[in-house]
């Protein structure tokens, strides 16, 4: 039960316990950003980072720091033509989950850039970053996995 304090009360066999309601509600955003960024229960894609009105960002991003997400960019980010790496692309308080991969037009022509895994209307990535974009990504660069470069679209 909630006291006047902000505090929530437990009593479990005798003892009575006292934790803020920050600390709750901190703990639970935790598993929850846990799950968004681990693509377990959740889907990774576009999350809203507002949780009963307040702006929850920096608690984001330092989940995402302790899952080994690291800030960067396209262009500084190392990855090979026929690999992806999962990254955050974060912007007016919303999470777009995406790649840093190799685009590929032909055998000669290729491109590195970021694309959410949200699609637009014409089944585009809602959002792309170029080699050149300046935007900051939280890059998870351990996570490195191998995908079809004649197939950008399946990832």
């Amino acid at each position: 039960m909630a006291g006047r304090t902000g505090a929530v009360f437990f009593a479990d066999h005798g003892i009575l316990a006292i934790i803020p309601l920050t600390m709750i509600l901190h703990e639970q955003l935790e598993r929850a950003f846990d799950d968004i960024i681990e693509g377990r229960t959740v889907k990774r894609s576009r999350h809203e980072l507002t949780y009963y009105g307040v702006d929850v960002t920096e608690q984001f991003i330092a989940s995402l720091h302790r899952h080994g997400y690291r800030p960067g960019t396209v262009n500084a980010t190392t990855v090979e033509p026929g690999w992806r790496i999962p990254s955050f692309y974060i912007k007016d308080q919303t999470a777009y989950f995406g790649w840093v991969f190799w685009e590929k037009f032909s055998q000669l022509r290729l491109r590195k850039l970021f694309g959410t895994v949200i699609r637009n209307t014409k089944g585009d990535w809602l959002i792309t970053l170029p080699s050149n974009s300046t935007d900051i990504l939280f890059i998870n660069s351990t996570h490195v996995v191998e995908m079809d470069i004649d197939r950008p679209f399946e990832l």
